[in-house]
């Protein structure tokens, strides 16, 4: 009798210390409503770095400067849990049209292996930059670049990032691109068919970002002071549906996620993406630079940082107002992007209050060619984790709620003191418990919880387990310094 016994004992345990991987399916994050959730049922919010390789070959090579297992350690042992990674349509496609180049493939599934196996989250982003290198850029393979006439006639113009977008040939390109000029905008939704042919089944995939920053072209002017709404109407969501529809070919599940034109990441702008009837998994992956910062960032002076707090604020609303109206899933996929800690402070504590999820800008600057500001990465070298900028880190490893067992309802973090305080209304449907990331950076002696209808059912260094009293219709956690 003893042996079956201790074999189903062995069963048991198996099964409840390998969930979510006991599943038929890979652990892969899904809208519902505004949130996304894990396969538990938990609300997730996602806090991470931009994992974007803009020199060819598109990558992180396997290096200390570039990305390993280390540094995958290094990102979960803060706590963070998310990454947005760049899988460029010149390195899915280089060669042709929908041709898939299996060696580029592979060096991103190394990265994205190593993610995986510390249970981060992971957005796959079609990254680009002003088109090409052809514009001091990058993004679209070599084959992509068809100069239009007249400009063609005389050598491109390059202009520092991002005022490159600006230039009547780059303005025009894209204007070409929205309209189907040359089979490019097919020829980039085959490259989308590629990926999720790749990588549908990709454990912790919460999905697609079709296209950084979409340039709108030469009615930037317009985007600027309007937000360009016939732009949306006549270019950017059918191509943002017909990206979808490459998608959902292949993966009718991840969330696909939608980026509105370029200055609405910079700029108090509406936009005006509508619903897609019958589409569940939508994902409004927005962007948050505030405008004093960057002015501060190109040596122009007048700017002040606190001004952010306004401007941070009425983005974190309208991007749940958008992703209501879109019936999506919002985040904040890039913000940062500076070592003003101020500046990263506002940000944090805004995206705080709105319980948004978000991925930093960036994890490392990889000799980054299009950027405004020469301050981004957590590192002053790459190749050296101990290089790394320490009250910069301090703002951004924070403890929060990574997993709820129910609706998150209010979240606030003091990163100067280490006060946490949350608030959450539970679901007794599911039974996996909340999960709390504890920061190792704010508690030297140790910490004190205290958890007001629940209790702590689990307790480490670096995380706290709660699960909620039965009946109980709010529950609050409370962390301090000990």
């Amino acid at each position: 009798m003893r042996r079956p016994l201790l074999a189903a004992l062995v069963a048991v345990v198996l099964v409840l210390t390998t969930a979510p991987f006991a599943s038929a399916d890979p652990p892969q994050l899904r809208r519902d409503g505004r949130w996304l959730v894990d396969p538990q049922g938990r609300v997730v919010i996602v806090h991470g770095f931009n994992l974007v390789y803009k020199r060819d070959p598109y990558a992180p090579p396997a290096t200390a400067a570039g990305f390993t297992a280390r540094d995958a350690r290094w990102l979960a042992r803060h706590g963070f849990n998310g990454a947005r990674v760049g899988t460029l349509w010149a390195g899915l496609t280089p060669d042709a049209p929908g041709r898939e180049d299996p060696a580029y493939v592979a060096r991103v599934q190394r990265v994205l292996d190593l993610l995986a196996a510390r249970r981060i989250w992971m957005q796959l982003d079609m990254h680009q930059d002003q088109w090409h290198e052809t514009y001091g850029g990058e993004g679209v393979p070599d084959w992509a670049v068809h100069r239009p006439a007249p400009y063609s006639a005389a050598p491109p113009v390059v202009a520092p990032f991002p005022t490159g977008y600006w230039t009547p040939e780059v303005s025009t390109v894209f204007d070409n691109f929205w309209a189907g000029a040359d089979g490019l905008l097919d020829a980039w939704a085959d490259a989308w068919r590629v990926a999720a042919r790749a990588w549908s089944g990709q454990p912790y995939l919460m999905g697609y970002d079709l296209l950084n920053e979409p340039w709108m072209g030469l009615e930037w002017p317009t985007c600027l002071t309007t937000g360009c709404p016939d732009s949306y109407t006549a270019e950017l969501q059918p191509a943002m549906e017909q990206g979808l529809a490459a998608i959902r070919g292949i993966d009718r599940d991840n969330v696909v996620w939608w980026e509105p034109q370029q200055f609405a990441g910079g700029q108090p702008l509406d936009t005006f993406f509508t619903p897609v009837a019958g589409e569940r998994q939508l994902g409004f992956s927005w962007h948050s630079y505030c405008p004093d910062v960057f002015l501060e960032s190109q040596g122009i002076p007048g700017g002040d940082v606190e001004n952010c707090w306004d401007f941070d604020r009425g983005r974190q609303q309208h991007a749940l107002e958008q992703s209501r109206t879109m019936h999506a899933v919002p985040l904040m996929s890039e913000w940062g992007a500076t070592d003003n800690v101020r500046a990263i402070e506002i940000d944090a504590a805004a995206a705080d209050e709105r319980l948004m999820g978000w991925t930093h800008w960036a994890y490392k600057r990889w000799d980054d060619p299009t950027t405004a500001d020469t301050a981004q990465g957590m590192f002053r070298d790459d190749a050296d984790l101990s290089s790394v900028k320490r009250a910069k880190l301090r703002m951004l490893v924070r403890t929060y709620a990574q997993a709820t067992a129910g609706i998150p309802l209010a979240m606030s973090f003091d990163p100067h003191d280490g006060a946490f305080g949350f608030r959450y209304r539970p679901d007794a449907a599911i039974a996996a418990p909340t999960r709390i990331f504890v920061s190792p950076l704010h508690y030297p002696d140790g910490y004190r919880v205290r958890v007001d209808a629940g209790r702590v059912v689990s307790r480490t260094a670096r995380q706290v387990l709660v699960e909620a009293d039965r009946d109980a219709d709010v529950v609050t956690v409370r962390i301090v310094r000990s």
